[in-house]
């Protein structure tokens, strides 16, 4: 049974990505499992407070981009823009949005004050799960849908929240954080990474479906008029009360992103979206064409050369 990374792997990625050249961070090489057990207690009034809110590197999720620019009442060219900056993820190879930190003021997240988090409900996942970190593993025996999840305490030097006698659970903490909620809406997003980190480095995508990528889940504004602005609809068969939803809701338009990525880029069928039969056909015939008129390319060359 083979794992797509290795459990030190995953320890040493994760550890170099918190730390960003800073001292402190440290992942306990301690596997949990849901039901695991750690104390830890965070609240205004210790010693640390809003000391892991500096320095940190918070990649944000399609959800956390949606939460956090309708909080603050931005359009999502906005908001990137002021917040964001667009990075490569790692061997999956695909683009994401990381929080900018205030560089000039100490490397601290523009959302903390001295009394904590100014967006605190609207936080991203990742500041949820503090100080868990989660990892996801796709076996190669295992079934679409079954990768195995698992998670590990980061302990910076820094924090005294460890020394508080609040104990929890895994899930327990997940559910008083919110985190819970947030995994189930980014969990198709999650999905695309995996698909994308199973094929490798030597499959690369075209920069023409990284752009479609990035825009589709980090920019609902431009994914909408996409959709209904574009010749899309005219490609694409998509039922009425799935059109009616996506016209005005957010989170609604980013699930059915995640179903056309799936789709268009990684070619796995979908139920809510499919290539209308025509074009399908169209598509087909342009793509045998081309192959035969490549074809006869090369047998003329191949004449040519003897």
């Amino acid at each position: 049974m083979l794992l797509h990374m290795t459990l030190e792997h995953i320890y040493k990625k994760v550890d170099s990505a918190l730390k960003m050249g800073e001292p402190g961070g440290v992942i306990e090489p301690v596997r949990l499992e849901k039901d695991s057990t750690f104390t830890f207690r965070c609240y205004p009034g210790i010693s640390c407070f809003n000391r892991c809110c500096h320095n940190v590197n918070i990649i944000l999720t399609p959800y956390d981009i949606v939460q956090i620019k309708n909080r603050l009442g931005l359009t999502a060219d906005m908001f990137l823009q002021l917040y964001t900056t667009p990075e490569i993820l790692g061997q999956t190879e695909l683009p994401i949005a990381r929080l900018k930190m205030l560089e000039d003021e100490g490397g601290r997240c523009p959302f903390v004050s001295p009394k904590g988090c100014q967006i605190y409900s609207d936080r991203p996942v990742c500041c949820r799960y503090y100080p868990l970190g989660i990892a996801s593993l796709r076996q190669q025996d295992k079934l679409k849908g079954e990768e195995e999840e698992f998670f590990f305490v980061v302990r910076e030097d820094h924090c005294m929240g460890f020394k508080e006698s609040t104990e929890w659970t895994v899930d327990s903490w997940r559910a008083d954080q919110g985190a819970d909620l947030y995994d189930s809406m980014n969990r198709g997003w999650l999905e695309l990474l995996l698909r994308k980190s199973s094929f490798g480095k030597a499959v690369e995508m075209p920069e023409k479906a990284k752009h479609l990528f990035y825009m589709v889940t980090t920019n609902m504004e431009r994914f909408r008029q996409f959709v209904f602005q574009s010749p899309f609809l005219g490609s694409f068969a998509v039922n009425d009360n799935t059109l009616k939803e996506i016209l005005g809701d957010d989170v609604a338009l980013m699930q059915f992103g995640f179903e056309y990525l799936k789709h268009v880029v990684f070619g796995a069928e979908s139920d809510i979206i499919r290539l209308k039969k025509d074009v399908l056909d169209k598509t087909v015939k342009k793509i045998i064409k081309k192959r035969r008129k490549k074809g006869k390319k090369s047998r003329k060359s191949a004449k040519g050369g003897r």
